[in-house]
């Protein structure tokens, strides 16, 4: 999702650059030697690393040691192998997962590392501090301008609508169009609804990311969100009313509701001349339009 929306905004307004893409089949991360083959032959000037293995709640409990054996390995082999092959600039992709579980609010970028993780998708944290430490190290030691973006919680086209898997706005979004083509009466919420996340449209990412590789000195890791958060219960609304669901929403609550409160402090990214441009309600309309897109021609992202 990352990677395309980054791809869409360099063609329609950066035609100068010349993108070098591999899709996942063309070339497997995990793998060092096919890493190492691919920069060598390549050269690129600058990488955007969006590459990992994501999920929601249900998938990081299920999957705790592919989510930090491969995103570790992705990271490691990715920055390793820039560096030996002369890539002068690498951009990582964290997540705001990355910080403590009780961090205070809304996180700033010092917090990372402070006190113990949320343990519901600790795996995937990890990984992504090793990425980010690794930038950070490299920058330190050999004078390249590794440097790291954590992004709040992402949604918009060309997400995973896995019925498991995805994340929470493609999760609801998938289960509350179904509900509304089923006419069925009513959806349940895994746990309160309480829960307040911020969210940010992909394609505002994509902006701050090609921001960011036009700063000559860049913070070793910067947030990249709206400061804005909403609750669990409320977004549900809101999905339903793009959609048209007219039902009800339960909560089960004896299904974990992850952190409390997660909200992200933009202020530094946002000094550097970068602001989200997307609301929630103009995104979600916009997510659902390519999700009716996608099932209409048979290639919704699923797995």
């Amino acid at each position: 999702m990352v990677g395309a929306s980054v791809c869409r905004l360099l063609q329609n307004q950066h035609p100068e650059v010349e993108l070098v893409l591999r899709s996942r089949q063309d070339l497997d991360l995990t793998q060092a030697s096919e890493v190492e083959r691919f920069f060598q032959e390549t050269k690129p000037d600058a990488v955007i690393f969006a590459a990992a293995k994501v999920g929601g709640i249900l998938a990081n409990a299920s999957f705790p040691v592919e989510f930090l054996s491969e995103n570790v390995r992705m990271a490691i082999n990715a920055i390793e192998s820039a560096h030996r092959n002369g890539v002068q600039r690498f951009l990582f992709l964290g997540s705001t997962c990355i910080y403590p579980k009780h961090a205070p609010q809304p996180l700033c970028e010092p917090s990372l590392l402070s006190s113990p993780l949320e343990s519901t998708n600790e795996a995937y944290a990890l990984a992504k501090i090793v990425g980010l430490k690794l930038c950070q190290y490299y920058r330190t030691q050999f004078k390249a301008v590794y440097h790291s973006a954590m992004p709040t919680n992402l949604y918009g086209p060309g997400d995973n609508y896995h019925p498991e898997h995805s994340h929470v706005i493609p999760g609801l979004l998938r289960r509350i169009h179904e509900a509304k083509m089923q006419n069925a009466p009513s959806v349940t919420l895994w746990g309160t609804g309480t829960p307040r996340r911020e969210f940010l449209y992909v394609d505002d990412l994509a902006r701050a990311l090609v921001h960011l590789l036009t700063l000559e000195s860049p913070p070793d890791w910067i947030n990249v969100g709206t400061g804005q958060e909403i609750s669990i219960l409320e977004l549900a609304k809101r999905i339903a009313k793009t959609v048209g669901y007219t039902g009800n929403f339960g909560l089960d609550t004896s299904k974990p509701d992850g952190t409390p409160l997660k909200r992200t402090d933009p202020s530094l990214i946002f000094s550097t001349g970068w602001n989200p441009k997307i609301e929630l309600d103009d995104g979600l309309v916009r997510t659902y339009q390519d999700f009716l897109i996608r099932i209409e021609r048979g290639n919704l992202r699923s797995k």
